[in-house]
């Protein structure tokens, strides 16, 4: 079982103190490699009032140059918002400078304003996303090809420098319905599970990935992004990471994302209602044993844990700071000797 951060960087209200989010991240990432995570991973939206991250790979290089073990990698980048060649180069650039430590993690997006400033029409990405991944496999391959597709064309291209992995970085698909886990398991190397899904949803997303990628001859790989938070009791990981979470699930809850479509509309909106079968909260023992669960439901070989929330910016630095240390000294030695 392995462990990841995943941090949605951002300043509400308006992004006044992002420069500062940045700092706050590396150190996170650098406390998280001492103690004993494996990977830290950023997302990527635009126009949003908070700042929240245009560019994660930016960031992932900041931290990959900051770090000597510790994977980097994006959760997700909006592929269809981005020429192919040119993500294709960035990554192989950063493979480079991390001396193989990437993973890119793509998405079709589902934010109209994402596309509105890129001029482009929602209705195309999932066209120009399948269209783009053929790309990228194409471009880290190192041999000349030509595209021809309904969106690209591309003639006697041949991309170097090659990848310090020799077959480019893993290729994740984040999913959250089950046309997306099936596409992920179709073509790519693993699937990453939305993080506020219950965890039937989550198994049947996973399972469904996993049956589709056994079909296109791939071997599976599930990875869980996860709300979580531990701390010395129930009470104080519910008053710390509580407030936090909930402030992005209200936005999940008003615009009915599929991860809620499930619950009954009078279904109160309070922590101790969502976050059972949801959420990963409580003292260390807990966490051990949640983690186990979620790992034999879904076949998880990795988990994300979203400590850090756009919607609120918190919580505060110094508390993430403590939670990935308990993380480290009492949760993720168990999970893994079990």
């Amino acid at each position: 079982m392995k462990f990841g951060l995943y941090s949605s960087i951002a300043s509400p209200p308006r992004g006044e103190h992002l420069d500062r989010c940045i700092d706050e991240v590396i150190a996170e990432a650098q406390l998280a490699e001492a103690s004993g995570f494996d990977s830290c991973f950023f997302g990527e939206h635009h126009q949003d009032h908070d700042g929240f991250l245009p560019s994660p790979l930016i960031v992932a290089t900041a931290v990959a140059a900051r770090t000597a073990r510790l994977r980097v990698g994006t959760s997700v980048i909006l592929l269809p918002l981005h020429h192919p060649v040119h993500v294709a180069e960035d990554a192989i650039t950063l493979d480079l400078v991390s001396k193989g430590r990437v993973v890119l993690g793509v998405g079709i997006g589902y934010q109209p304003a994402d596309f509105r400033a890129f001029g482009l029409p929602m209705e195309d990405r999932v066209a120009l996303f399948e269209e783009s991944v053929e790309i990228l496999r194409l471009c880290w391959a190192g041999e000349r090809f030509s595209f021809r597709g309904k969106h690209y064309t591309l003639e006697d291209v041949q991309i170097r420098p090659r990848p310090f992995q020799p077959s480019g970085p893993p290729l994740w698909i984040g999913a959250s319905v089950p046309a997306a886990a099936r596409r992920a398991g179709r073509l790519a190397d693993g699937f990453v599970g939305t993080p506020s899904t219950s965890l039937e949803d989550a198994t049947r997303l996973a399972d469904i990935y996993k049956d589709a990628a056994r079909q296109a001859r791939r071997q599976p790989e599930v990875i869980q992004m996860r709300d979580a938070w531990v701390a010395r009791t129930r009470a104080e990981a519910a008053a710390v990471y509580g407030p936090h979470v909930m402030a992005a699930y209200r936005y999940y809850w008003e615009h009915r994302l599929s991860e809620f479509q499930n619950l009954p509309a009078d279904t109160p909106f309070t922590l101790d209602n969502l976050a059972p079968d949801r959420l990963i909260l409580g003292d260390p023992e807990t966490c051990v044993r949640e983690f186990q669960r979620w790992q034999k439901a879904t076949g998880a070989s990795t988990f994300l844990l979203r400590l850090r929330h756009a919607h609120s910016g918190g919580p505060p630095h110094e508390e993430i700071m403590a939670t990935i240390r308990l993380f480290g000294e009492r949760v993720l030695p168990y999970c893994r000797s079990s």
